[in-house]
């Protein structure tokens, strides 16, 4: 290992999740061993990590495949590999202070972004097991951490500051990214956005920007202000299902959606379907849903009948590729997509910063950042709320 210009301490300050459970299984520590880089490895001073619901979603152990009432972790490979205490934190902005064997010292000092997944092998094109930092291996809610030299982007962008980069970390635009590619979403087409005022809701709006479609975005009224000024076509009031595909189509001038980016569930879903193939004697392309949230319900009531003879594609997604991530990385690196930073928090104060994003009200719009007590003067004292919790 080659250290930088100061010297690693042996130590540092992490929150460890020490059980399935509420906040009271993330507890704080000073005197955490701090990782040493393996061959190939960086390791990263963390000055800023975002926020995600699967941060959430893994302590409480919701990620059911069979049953349910099925309390379990992320195991896509077959073998769970949330093991306890582990540092969660996926999305990690920071700067490289020692390398391990085989990576070039020309990379200390870096400042950079980092891909959160942990492949299963060295494919780009493709992601079938897939599991990340904060979960199958330790990630970001810590002073330090140690990741593959070649997934630690170096982001040159002056213009964003640390804890604006973690906010565009791969956990949320990667995620949108493949919502995307999976259902082959082209330039000029329609695409309703749900969840939209999220990370991966902000993350949609952008890209589909980015690569020409038109994105209508599912959200609050209050935040149409701000959804409209990120890029959304126009924002659909998301209350009232009765009258939902009305007010769709009303704000595409009558034509169906070209493709739904589904983060909600539930009994949204089957509405969502309905905004596709409302008029299918005017589509061009097949009805397509990319699913990667459920934060409306697990449990969907979808009539077969509807999907087969409508030919409606469904496409679920939980992570992206290799490729996906160095294209987003550039794009990010370039200033074509803009961070959506709501707030930061101290490592530290975590469980305020759970329970805020569970409970956040209506003026939230994008990513929360947990930035380490030790640099939270530099880079997170600009960002936190104005109120005490």
């Amino acid at each position: 290992m080659v250290n930088a210009r100061s010297t690693v301490p042996g130590t540092m300050a992490a929150m460890l999740l020490t059980g399935h459970g509420d906040v009271e299984k993330l507890v704080y520590r000073e005197g955490v061993t701090t990782p040493r880089p393996g061959p190939g490895q960086v390791l990263v001073q963390v000055t800023a990590t975002a926020k995600n619901n699967t941060d959430r979603k893994a302590r409480e152990g919701l990620y059911p495949t069979k049953g349910k009432e099925e309390v379990t972790s992320f195991a896509m490979g077959g073998t769970p590999t949330l093991t306890f205490p582990r540092i969660q934190g996926a999305d990690v902005a920071g700067r490289v202070v020692a390398v391990g064997d085989g990576v070039s010292e020309a990379r200390l000092g870096e400042r950079g972004l980092l891909d959160f997944n942990l492949y299963p092998d060295a494919r780009a094109d493709i992601n079938l097991a897939p599991d990340y930092y904060g979960h199958g291996a330790d990630g970001g809610f810590a002073e330090y951490v140690a990741v593959p030299s070649d997934q630690f982007y170096h982001i040159s962008n002056p213009a964003l500051a640390d804890a604006e980069l973690a906010a565009m970390g791969m956990c949320s635009y990667q995620t949108a990214y493949h919502m995307m590619t999976a259902a082959g979403v082209r330039a000029g087409e329609r695409v309703l956005v749900s969840g939209a005022s999220g990370g991966v809701g902000t993350a949609l709006i952008q890209l589909c920007r980015v690569i020409g479609a038109v994105p209508f975005a599912v959200s609050q009224p209050d935040k149409a202000q701000a959804l409209l000024a990120l890029g959304a076509e126009a924002v659909i009031d998301r209350s009232g299902l009765d009258a939902f595909v009305e007010r769709v189509l009303e704000a595409t001038g009558g034509a169906p959606i070209d493709a739904v980016m589904d983060l909600v569930g539930g009994e949204m879903t089957d509405r969502f379907i309905d905004t596709m193939i409302a008029d299918m004697s005017t589509r061009t392309t097949y009805p397509r849903l990319s699913i990667a949230g459920a934060s409306g319900g697990n449990v969907s009531e979808i009539m077969w009948t509807r999907i087969y003879l409508y030919q409606v594609q469904i496409f679920g997604v939980s992570h992206g590729t290799r490729e996906e991530a160095a294209k987003l990385m550039a794009w990010i690196d370039s200033g074509a997509l803009k961070p959506v930073l709501h707030a930061a928090f101290k490592l530290s104060k975590l469980h305020d910063a759970e329970r805020y994003f569970v409970s956040r009200g209506s003026d939230y719009l994008g990513k929360v950042v947990i930035v380490p007590d030790a640099q939270w003067d530099a880079h997170g004292a600009a960002y936190a709320l104005d109120r005490e919790f």
